[in-house]
């Protein structure tokens, strides 16, 4: 998957080693990310950001502000979006995360992904996962949402170039397709 040398295809498990510094865990955390079941030796603590980057060489979640305000950092638990650079890995032990690079693929984009690509939706890109991510679970669940809605949803999330309009144009145009 991804040529990585951790990673792991569906049904098998793999083995990651923890960072630099950090402390080897009694007996591996377990996480689902992707759809890959991987065994980590990273400590409970580490936040769920650095294992997905660091350990497990995944692109998508960015480190932004580290305090979980920006949204840089979004990624799927389950249904619901979270800012993984506060979240420590061994609180979703045993869970399913998807990031940006499992949500869908260059051949087949997920319906936000596609309505962020032709509404040119993006300028430098840095924080694009977290608007991906939290458009996804929101729309997951409001699939025919007003725009009040989409303001309110997106909210939290930080754009420095200013790509604002297009973004929640790209939103509206996600939603359109699936509602």
């Amino acid at each position: 998957m991804n040529g990585h040398p951790f990673a792991a295809g569906p049904g098998k498990v793999a083995l990651a080693a923890p960072p630099p510094g950090r402390s080897i865990p009694a007996a591996p955390i377990r996480l689902t990310v992707n759809g890959a079941v991987h065994a980590l030796r990273s400590s409970p603590d580490t936040p769920l950001l650095y294992v997905l980057r660091d350990e497990l060489q995944l692109q998508g979640p960015r480190f932004g502000c580290g305090l979980g305000q920006c949204g840089a950092c979004t990624v799927l638990l389950g249904d619901k979006a979270v800012r993984s650079c506060v979240t420590p890995v061994g609180a979703v032990a045993g869970q399913s995360v998807t990031t940006l690079e499992g949500l869908g693929s260059p051949d087949r984009p997920h319906p936000v992904q596609q309505a962020f690509i032709e509404e040119q939706a993006m300028q430098c890109g840095y924080c694009i996962n977290g608007w991906i991510m939290t458009a996804a679970a929101f729309l997951a669940k409001t699939p025919n949402p007003s725009d009040g809605q989409i303001r309110t949803a997106l909210s939290g999330l930080i754009c420095r170039c200013g790509a604002h309009i297009r973004i929640l144009r790209a939103v509206s145009r996600a939603a359109s397709r699936r509602g």
